[in-house]
């Protein structure tokens, strides 16, 4: 279910400038502009009315003239002053671009606005659009490029700035997003929720959480029924440590109609709410897909991650192999497959993120890799194991029940199944969910889990698993045999 070695989620956070997962998992809203509206008169992209041609061009002079004598409109209202026929097919190409933006389908949105400007080039509105389309399409050079031009001609228009801001953003550069939504903001006041949220959340990217906090308050302030906003806020004050605020907002958050599964989860892990048996799948996958180009070089450089090394050294001092087949489940971006390779004949790995899984694909050691839910393929698989192995992946599922249960099935009689597991505060819980967002689990209950599924314990030994904020956090390394 979860990748190899997840931990340290809040120092991540920290350290690697980005932002926050949650807001990822709420469809982002893009400024449009509904209205097919000209941009400076110099554009002459209104539409035609009668006169005389030698009016409309004398007025495209006049209109230069009050915008710094820029050569393109001029050239553009004597090369080609619209007919009714082109505006209006320019018109519903416009309408029709909206439509297809809206239902999701971007490509065709793009297509539709390029056309629309094939007839009347320079229309503000449709570039404002079409700079909208190209960030949803992950072109955040081309989205710039776009706000760019519509700035060359409106310096003042806001969604302009919206875009331009939001493609910097995406190209991380944070420090100029900031700039561009503060530019937006003191454009159009009555746009302040939307724009201070996306200052909150560059901010965040910033790793300026006090100045996120304020911006989204101010978000809050405008519009009091933001839903991301409230999520964010919580999520910050979380990682404050002031929990009661925290829950208060991911209370409002709920009741404004952020995702409930993810929520509740949230709400679980700073307050007395009862524990969900497991994290929410599409918040992992989500999580790191994001995490996966940094993910190797921070858990184990920044955060001294050592679960994988631990899990597999102890493993060998068992003498148990080699192994026929070994399964890693969350295998991530494959930090074990280098150690397991040469203790088994094949080696497969099943994980959420297919990012991470890429990552593990160019590795070359898998002899198969899984995008799936690690309950799921083992439920469904044909293949039978005699070795299983979970580095750190268990800090993301509380219940293990099911985990075991489908590995009756799955492993063969005396096969091995090794796994690491955050340490709980006590021995009266058999789990639970630390505001890092990480399940930890007691001995208690692991041991019995082992005994109640036919499982001999081989050896459990305490260790530390990474670090968080420069501090070690305590695990346990379990190993069992299927009798």
């Amino acid at each position: 279910m979860m990748g190899a070695a997840r931990g340290g989620r809040e120092t991540w956070q920290r350290s690697c400038a980005r932002i926050d997962c949650e807001s990822a998992l709420h469809g982002r809203r893009l400024l449009l502009q509904r209205d097919f509206r000209p941009g400076l008169p110099s554009s002459l992209t209104q539409a035609p009315r009668r006169g005389a041609r030698a009016a409309a061009i004398l007025w495209a002079v006049r209109a230069c003239d009050t915008v710094r004598r820029r050569p393109y409109p001029l050239l553009h209202s004597m090369s080609a002053t619209p007919t009714h026929d082109a505006f209006e097919q320019a018109r519903q190409l416009f309408l029709q671009g909206l439509k297809d933006f809206e239902e999701g389908r971007f490509e065709a949105a793009e297509q539709r606005f390029r056309s629309s400007l094939a007839l009347l080039p320079g229309r503000v509105s449709t570039l404002v659009n079409l700079a909208a389309t190209q960030l949803k399409l992950d072109r955040p050079q081309d989205a710039l490029a776009t706000a760019e031009q519509v700035l060359a001609l409106e310096a003042g228009n806001a969604d302009a700035w919206f875009h331009k801001a939001g493609a910097l953003g995406q190209l991380n550069r944070h420090p100029e997003a900031l700039l561009g939504y503060e530019k937006a903001i003191a454009l159009a006041p009555q746009g302040a929720a939307e724009l201070w949220f996306r200052h909150g959340q560059t901010l965040q990217a910033l790793d300026q959480p006090v100045r996120a906090l304020a911006s989204y308050e101010r978000a809050l302030a405008a519009n009091p029924g933001l839903a991301q906003a409230w999520s964010n806020r919580g999520g910050i004050l979380r990682e404050m440590k002031r929990n009661e605020e925290a829950a208060d907002a991911f209370r409002q958050a709920l009741a404004h109609g952020a995702d409930p599964e993810l929520h509740q989860y949230y709400l679980a892990s700073v307050s007395a709410q009862s524990v969900p048996p497991v994290a929410p799948g599409h918040y992992v996958e989500t999580l790191f897909d994001d995490y996966a180009e940094q993910f190797d070089a921070h858990l184990v450089g920044t955060l001294g991650y050592r679960a994988h090394d631990t899990l597999v050294k102890h493993l060998a001092a068992l003498g148990r192999g080699p192994f026929r087949c070994a399964l890693d489940l969350g295998c991530g971006t494959g930090l074990c497959a280098t150690l397991l390779k040469p203790m088994t004949q094949r080696l497969e790995g099943v994980d959420l993120s297919s990012l991470m899984l890429d990552k593990a694909q160019a590795l070359g050691l898998y002899d198969r890799l899984v995008h799936a839910d690690i309950v799921d393929h083992l439920q469904g698989t044909e293949e039978r194991y005699d070795l299983v192995t979970a580095a750190d992946v268990f800090i993301y599922v509380g219940d293990l029940e099911p985990v075991f249960a489908v590995l009756d099935r799955a492993l063969e009689a005396k096969g091995v199944f090794c796994f690491s597991a955050e340490c709980a505060s006590g021995e009266a819980v058999d789990f639970e969910l630390l505001p890092s967002l990480r399940y930890a689990h007691s001995e208690r209950y692991l041991r019995a889990l082992a005994a109640r599924h036919g499982f001999d314990l081989l050896q459990l030994i305490r260790a530390p698993i990474r670090e968080d904020q420069r501090e070690p956090i305590h695990g346990m390394y379990v190993y069992l045999a299927r009798r």
